[in-house]
């Protein structure tokens, strides 16, 4: 198996925590890229149309992505539905936590972009802000629901440690704690996960 990686991106870690959640990490061969998005990476377009990483190979070179994909394949490959719980109220709960955190992601991405890859003279602050109250938002759902996640890591609760991990990497300033001390504490906790702690990015010239 292979993936275009980028130890920086938040979609990227969720693929590598899931590999590593499962044992499977030492499998994967890590092709490097440039994702960007207006400089595009040729060698992703040609597997990927949207040309963003993660972009995955199955052992039979069979091309994979997004984030989602490439994570519920691995933990099909492993068969023991550790990441993605069997159908039912379970993976419902989990598939919906996952939407969370990617649409926290999503937005915190966006955000990013109006500063680091926008001219400055095109700078839209108020869209910025408005990406940054969907950040919001997602923070007041994830704490109204943390009581419930205890010692679960699932694709649902993984998705969120990347999305908060995000935050911590490339938000510093924005004081998410708090106004959310409950999914700090929950936060502080998981992070201490060995599959976490290996793949924050720690290269915080990387894009």
């Amino acid at each position: 198996m292979k993936i275009f990686y980028h130890p920086a991106s938040p979609f990227v870690r969720k693929v590598h925590v899931t590999a590593l959640e499962l044992g499977l990490d030492d499998r994967l061969e890590k092709l490097t890229s440039a994702a960007h998005p207006i400089r595009r990476d040729a060698n992703i377009v040609k597997f990927n149309p949207t040309g963003k990483v993660p972009a995955f190979f199955t052992d039979s070179d069979e091309p994979l992505y997004d984030s989602r994909v490439i994570c519920e394949y691995l933990d099909h490959v492993d068969g023991r539905s550790i990441i993605f719980p069997t159908p039912g109220e379970a993976r419902w709960r989990a598939l919906r936590e996952q939407a969370i955190g990617d649409g926290l992601l999503d937005a915190a991405l966006l955000a990013r972009y109006e500063l680091t890859v926008r001219p400055p003279e095109m700078v839209w602050l108020p869209w910025r802000e408005g990406q940054l109250d969907k950040v919001r938002s997602s923070l007041d759902e994830i704490e109204a629901r943390v009581d419930a996640f205890g010692d679960r890591f699932d694709i649902g609760t993984l998705t969120i440690a990347c999305a908060l991990g995000y935050l911590d990497f490339r938000f510093a300033d924005f004081d998410w704690r708090t106004a959310h001390p409950k999914a700090a504490a929950w936060f502080k906790h998981v992070s201490e996960r060995p599959s976490l702690a290996q793949s924050f990015p720690r290269d915080l010239n990387a894009r």
